[in-house]
Formats: structure tokens, sequence, C-alpha cells
């Protein structure tokens, strides 16, 4: 994605209101994977707002490192960004 945490904080911000989908280690070979809205972005986090029906949390933040090192991987919807490239 970006090389340092400025340069992935700034693209972040443009995201805003797009669903992505989510990617975290969680540890012991498990990777978890959720579906949600990039809800805000602080100086050093993001907050994710989750799908309620898969999920029994209702946001999760981030921290930008974390993508920096790839503990977490977004993937912004498809769809949303064919139809922007549309408009």
């Amino acid at each position: 994605m970006a090389k340092t945490l400025i340069e992935i904080k700034q693209g972040l911000e443009c995201q805003i209101g797009k669903r992505l989908r989510l990617k975290a280690n969680g540890g012991r070979r498990k990777t978890i994977e959720r579906c949600g809205v990039l809800a805000e972005t602080y100086p050093s986090v993001f907050i994710v707002e989750l799908d309620q029906d898969e999920n029994a949390f209702e946001r999760v933040s981030y921290s930008y490192a974390d993508v920096l090192t790839e503990t977490v991987e977004l993937s912004f919807d498809e769809r949303e960004r064919a139809a922007m490239a549309e408009q």
C-alpha cells in the first residue's frame, strides 16, 4: 500500500465512509476476516464499524503501524471503485 505511516493515514482519510474487507493476524496462525465501513481516522489509529449481522463487536480500531507491518490488510470494495471511475 504505502511506505510511511503518514502516507497510510492520508490514503485512509480519502476512503472514509467506504466499505472494506479487513484481514487481521489473530495470532497462532489464525486470520480474522471482517467486513465493515471505515468510520474515522485519528492521529495514530483508524476505526472500522463492522457489519452487525456478521460480528459481535460494533467497532474495531487498528493503528497505521498495523497496516505498515502487514498485520492488518485492508481491501476496499471493488464495486464502489468501479462506480466512482464511471462518474
